[in-house]
C-alpha cells in the first residue's frame, strides 16, 4: 500500500508530506484547495507527465515521491521487473531538475517505461478522464481478458501465431514473381556472387594492401630519408657520425696504453661502433625492400579501387561484402527451386493459420466465458449503487485473425425497464459512468488484487441515498486494499477509516495548499461543513456527527 506522498516545489505546494493508512482514506477540502494537485502529483509519480511548467518556483528543483509497503507477492511481481523489495518497502522518486525528469526506483535510476511497469504493480489511479476511456469499446475487451486468468496466456500464444503468419505471409508477398521476373533476379544474384566471390577477398586484405599503398606511393620519399641519414650516419664522409666514432676508437685505444682504468671507456666506445654498424645494416636492408616494381603502385591501387567498389555495393567491411555473398547464394537456392520454396510457404502459412484459428477461437470462447461472470457480477456491483433497474451485457462480433484474437466487443446496458439495450457509450449521463466506473472497477480488482486504488471524484453527478451506497461499496473496497478518493460528499466522507483535509492559506506573501489528517473533532466538522457550506450550525454538527455514528453502527 501506499504509506506516504512526498512533495516539493509543485504547483501551490512548498513542500507537503502525507503519511496515508490502510482501509479508505478520503480526501476532501473546498473547490480550488489543491485536491486536484495531490491526486495529480501521484500521478506525476506514477509516470505522469513532469516538467518545469509545473514548478512553483523555476530555479528550484521539484520532487515527488511515493513511499509503498509490498507484501510477497508484489515482491515476486517486482523481482520479474528486477526490483529487489526483500526488505517489503518500495521507494519511487522522480525529480525534475534543470529542464530534465530524473526517475528511481530505491535510489537506482531507472527509465519511464520500468517505472510505469512496476507503478502498475503497486496502484491503480481512477481519474475522471477514465470515464472517457471507459466508452471505448476497444477497451472493453481487455477488462474481460483482466478478469479471465486463462485469457492471457491464450493471447500470448494467439500473438505469437498471429507475428509468425504474418512473417510468411509477407515473405511470400516479396516473393510474388512471374517467371520472368525470376529468372531476370537469378541471373542478377548470379552476376553480383560472381562479382563478389571473381575478387576472392581475404579478410584483412584492405588493411594490409593501404599500408602499402602508402608505402610505395611514397617509396621515392623515403628513399631521400634513407640516402640522408646514410650520409649522417654512415662512414661515405669525414664529417658523418660513422667516420667519426670510428676515429675515436682509434684514438681511445691510445688511451689504454697508458692507463689501464680506460678500458671500460674504450669498451663501450666499441659498442658504439658496433650499434652504428648494425643500425647501417639494418637501414640498408630496409632501403633494399623500398626497392619496388613500377607495376606495384598500379597493382595495389586497382586492387583497393576493386575492393571500395565492392565495399560501395555490399558492406563497409570485407566481412559485411562476404555476409553479403552468403545472403545472395541463399536466395539464389530458393529462386533456383522457386516453385518449391513457394508451395512450402504457402503450405507452412496454412498450416498457421489453422492453428491460429484455433487458438483465436479457444480465446473467444475463453472470453465469452469470461464476460458472462464478469457481466453478471458488475450488474450486481451496479445494483448495490442504486441502479434497481439494470441489465448488462457484452455483444460479440467476429473478426478475421488478428494479433488480438477474433472478438470485436463492447458492453451494452439498459438502466431503466422496458428500455432496450444499447452500446454503453449512447446511453450513460456523467453521474451513471462514475457509477458503472465504480462497479466495473470493484470486480475488476478483485481479479488483479492491485494494493492500492485512487478514485478522483468518483462522486460526480450523484447525490442521496445514491452517495450512501457509492460510499459504502468503496469501503467494501478499502476492507481488502488501500482506497484513496477525493469526495464533495458528506455521505461518502463519513465513510472513511481516514479522513484528510486539504486547505489552501496565505502564508506571508505565498498561497500554499496544505493537507491535515483529521481526529474525531476535525471529521465532524469538516462533515459539517460538507452538509451546510459556510453557515455551519449547532443542528449541522449534530447532523454531522449522526452520519458519523450512523455510518459506523452500518459498519458494524
Amino acid at each position: 500500500m501506499l504509506l506516504n506522498l512526498h512533495i516539493m516545489n509543485l504547483a501551490l505546494i512548498d513542500e507537503l508530506d502525507i503519511d496515508f493508512s490502510n482501509g479508505l482514506n478520503i480526501l476532501t477540502g473546498e473547490t480550488g484547495a489543491g485536491k486536484s494537485i495531490i491526486i495529480g502529483s501521484i500521478g506525476i509519480g506514477l509516470g505522469g507527465r513532469f516538467d518545469s511548467s509545473l514548478l512553483r518556483d523555476a530555479e528550484k528543483d521539484g520532487l515527488v515521491e511515493l513511499v509503498f509497503s509490498v507484501d510477497n507477492d508484489v515482491v515476486n511481481e517486482l523481482c520479474k521487473l528486477e526490483i529487489d523489495a526483500q526488505d517489503g518497502e518500495v521507494v519511487i522518486s522522480r525529480r525534475c531538475t534543470n529542464g530534465r525528469t530524473v526517475n528511481r526506483i530505491n535510489d537506482a535510476t531507472v527509465t519511464l517505461a520500468k517505472l510505469k511497469a512496476v507503478s502498475e504493480c503497486l496502484i491503480s489511479l481512477h481519474a475522471q478522464h477514465e470515464q472517457r476511456t471507459l466508452l471505448k469499446a476497444s477497451k472493453h475487451l481487455e477488462l474481460v481478458d483482466s478478469y479471465s486468468s486463462a485469457a492471457p496466456k491464450l493471447k500470448e500464444e494467439v500473438r505469437e501465431l498471429y507475428a509468425t503468419f504474418r512473417e510468411i505471409t509477407e515473405k511470400l508477398d516479396g516473393m510474388s514473381l512471374n517467371e520472368q521476373e525470376r529468372i531476370k533476379r537469378l541471373d542478377y544474384i548470379r552476376y553480383e556472387i560472381n562479382d563478389i566471390e571473381s575478387a576472392r577477398l581475404s579478410v584483412g586484405e584492405d588493411t594490409e594492401l593501404e599500408a602499402l599503398y602508402k608505402k610505395v606511393s611514397s617509396a621515392q620519399e623515403i628513399a631521400e630519408i634513407v640516402s640522408e641519414v646514410m650520409q649522417l650516419v654512415g662512414t661515405e664522409r669525414d664529417d658523418s657520425a660513422g667516420s667519426r666514432i670510428s676515429r675515436a676508437v682509434r684514438v681511445s685505444q691510445e688511451l689504454t696504453k697508458l692507463d689501464s682504468d680506460s678500458e671500460k671507456i674504450v669498451s663501450m666506445l666499441l659498442d658504439i661502433e658496433g650499434l652504428t654498424n648494425d643500425f647501417m645494416a639494418e637501414l640498408s636492408e630496409y632501403a633494399a625492400d623500398m626497392e619496388f616494381e613500377p607495376e606495384t603502385l598500379r597493382e595495389t591501387e586497382e586492387r583497393l579501387n576493386l575492393i571500395n567498389t565492392l565495399k560501395s555495393r555490399y558492406g563497409r567491411t570485407i566481412e559485411d561484402i562476404i555476409e553479403s555473398c552468403d545472403n545472395l547464394k541463399k536466395e539464389e537456392e530458393e529462386l533456383a527451386s522457386y516453385d518449391e520454396v513457394i508451395a512450402g510457404l504457402q503450405k507452412k502459412k496454412s498450416e498457421v493459420y489453422s492453428d491460429l484459428k484455433k487458438k483465436c477461437d479457444a480465446l473467444s470462447k475463453e472470453r465469452k466465458k469470461a464476460a458472462k461472470k464478469l457481466c453478471s457480477d458488475i450488474s450486481d456491483a451496479m445494483k448495490e449503487l442504486n441502479f434497481n433497474d439494470v441489465r448488462f451485457d457484452m455483444t460479440f462480433d467476429e473478426t478475421e485473425p488478428g494479433a488480438n484474437g477474433i472478438d470485436k466487443a463492447e458492453f451494452i446496458i439498459s438502466t431503466n425497464i422496458g428500455e432496450a439495450m444499447r452500446p454503453l457509450v449512447d446511453t450513460a449521463s456523467g453521474g451513471e459512468l462514475s457509477r458503472i466506473m465504480l462497479a466495473i472497477k470493484s470486480v475488476v480488482s478483485e481479479a488483479d488484487d492491485t494494493p492500492t486504488l485512487i478514485f478522483d471524484e468518483i462522486d460526480v453527478g450523484i447525490s442521496g441515498i445514491t452517495a450512501e451506497k457509492v460510499g459504502r461499496m468503496m469501503h467494501k473496497l478499502g476492507e481488502k486494499r488501500q482506497v484513496i478518493a477525493i469526495t464533495h460528499l458528506p455521505q461518502i466522507a463519513a465513510m472513511a477509516d481516514s479522513a484528510y483535509v486539504i486547505r489552501k492559506e496565505v502564508v506571508g506573501s505565498k498561497t500554499l495548499t496544505d493537507i491535515k489528517r483529521l481526529n474525531e473533532e476535525g471529521r465532524v466538522c469538516e462533515l459539517a461543513r460538507l452538509l451546510g457550506g459556510e453557515s455551519v450550525t449547532d443542528n449541522i454538527l449534530q447532523a454531522a456527527r449522526e452520519l458519523l455514528e450512523n455510518n459506523r453502527k452500518g459498519d458494524s
